[in-house]
């Protein structure tokens, strides 16, 4: 009873504001019709009649509008661009592998495989520390990494959007595997000189999904927060965390994260409409932590040996399957068409409860949406998708290409896709973009855009110098 009692308290100052107008209208309208000329109408009944009828009109559009949520506009992103001294072709990689692993011929061979699958080119990244041999990165290697990513993001954000940093309302940096004190949050404040009153937040642990968790934080706070300006910035330090053991499970990290990272100004500003690229549309985030498995397929512990690093257990890609599936009954309500819909709820009757031997209804989102962003995970991650989801070579071309050109990039390589498709000039008015993301946990969360204006691909992204190139033909093995 006292639970219920505070809750509607809260709920009562929560929204004061608009009762308060709600009853001045509804005041207003009694007054009016107060002096109503009721006697040229023939028929009082009638008079009463409109007169209520008008009085619940007014106050359940009322209601409506001021309750409506508030539409989020994503005004512009950039992505970290790795200075090109810092690239690490098939040769370097192997040469390092070789040394490292000296003693275990195995892992050689091993480790030689993956690059050799794993849709990478020449050009990929690693910070300057993991360059030596052998590596011996510290605390201020990653922080100076942290530094260059997050800080050249936002000086290119900044020059794009000519928002001034004092006019942030709300900061989000998501990084899963280093969580420094002070907070990569509280460096970005430090370095731009942001207000006291900033509504900062740090989030880590959360794997490659992040950014979308990022999005979907960034959208509450908005709806609460009038007039407001947000960024979310997403990215993975690796100094620190690139894996020195023997073990092959936890070698794989090793062969596909590269540097990587992205800044995104978000606001809820009805002015900004015109200017904005993008209005978020859904944000849909499955959890599968429950089950054990899923818990346990991506997880960061130490070897036999005392190093750390990130296992990836073999069930990984059935676990990230099922956590699309789940995802997908949720989103594809929200985006299909109707006749899609019917399709996948008769399919739904004829299996569970007419018992007949259909195989499982996968709905058509290429009549939803426009544009795929698939995580650049790897590329047995894209491969997965493609064939789920019945998508073309071009559809998931801006994830082969970013996985590719950029590696595995964390949180961020969604961004990286999303600037290739506008580097490549095919963004255009009344798109709709889908972004899906897959993270520790497990996670699937999965995010859907629309355009708001033709976007000319940008002079100044990642993917200026390089997008003339693109897309490159990809053997399935590159031999070493």
């Amino acid at each position: 009873m006292l639970k219920s009692a505070k809750q509607f308290y809260d709920y009562l100052i929560n929204h004061v504001p608009n009762l308060f107008i709600i009853t001045l209208i509804f005041a207003i309208s009694i007054q009016t019709c107060k002096h109503f000329p009721y006697h040229f109408l023939n028929h009082v009944s009638l008079a009463h009649i409109l007169m209520s009828v008008t009085l619940l009109t007014i106050s359940i559009l009322s209601f409506h509008f001021l309750n409506k949520p508030r539409t989020v506009y994503l005004v512009d992103f950039a992505c970290f661009k790795p200075p090109s001294v810092l690239r690490v072709p098939y040769a370097t990689a192997a040469e390092h592998g070789r040394i490292i692993l000296a003693s275990q011929p195995k892992s050689i061979a091993f480790q030689a495989k993956i690059f050799e699958r794993s849709g990478l080119g020449e050009e990929t990244c690693l910070p300057h520390p993991l360059h030596y041999l052998p590596p011996n990165p510290n605390m201020m290697d990653a922080r100076d990494e942290s530094q260059l990513v997050i800080f050249s993001a936002m000086d290119s954000l900044f020059e794009q959007t000519g928002i001034n940093p004092k006019d942030i309302d709300i900061l989000i940096v998501n990084c899963s595997l280093f969580a420094p004190t002070p907070s990569l949050s509280a460096m970005v404040v430090s370095k731009y000189k942001m207000r006291s009153n900033v509504k900062s937040f740090n989030l880590s642990g959360m794997g490659c999904s992040a950014g979308l968790i990022s999005i979907d934080l960034a959208k509450h706070l908005l709806q609460v927060h009038p007039e407001s300006y947000a960024v979310v910035i997403s990215t993975e330090i690796i100094t620190p965390n690139s894996y020195m053991g023997k073990e092959r499970s936890m070698l794989l990290p090793n062969c596909l994260f590269r540097m990587g990272g992205a800044a995104v100004l978000l606001t809820n500003k009805r002015s900004k409409r015109k200017h904005a690229k993008y209005s978020l549309v859904h944000v849909v985030r499955t959890h599968k932590g429950s089950e054990e498995k899923s818990y346990r397929c991506v997880q960061q512990e130490e070897d036999k040996e005392g190093h750390v690093g990130i296992a990836l257990n073999l069930d990984l890609m059935v676990i990230a399957a099922n956590s699309l599936k789940s995802n997908i009954s949720t989103i594809g309500p929200l985006v299909l068409p109707i006749a899609e819909q019917l399709l996948f709820l008769f399919n739904l009757v004829e299996r569970k409860f007419l018992k007949l031997d259909r195989k499982p209804y996968i709905p058509d989102f290429k009549r939803a949406v426009d544009h795929f962003c698939i995580h650049a995970g790897g590329r047995a991650v894209i491969d997965e998708l493609q064939k789920r989801l019945r998508l073309s070579s071009e559809h998931v071309e801006a994830s082969r290409m970013t996985l590719h050109r950029f590696g595995n990039t964390s949180s961020s390589s969604l961004w990286y896709e999303l600037g290739y498709m506008e580097a490549k000039g095919r963004m255009k008015k009344g798109d709709r973009v889908w972004q899906i993301g897959f993270g520790s946990g497990f996670k699937c969360n999965s995010a859907v855009w629309e355009c708001n204006r033709e976007i000319e691909g940008p002079k100044n992204s990642a993917w200026a110098d390089c997008i003339h190139r693109y897309p490159v033909n990809e053997p399935e093995i590159v031999k070493l």
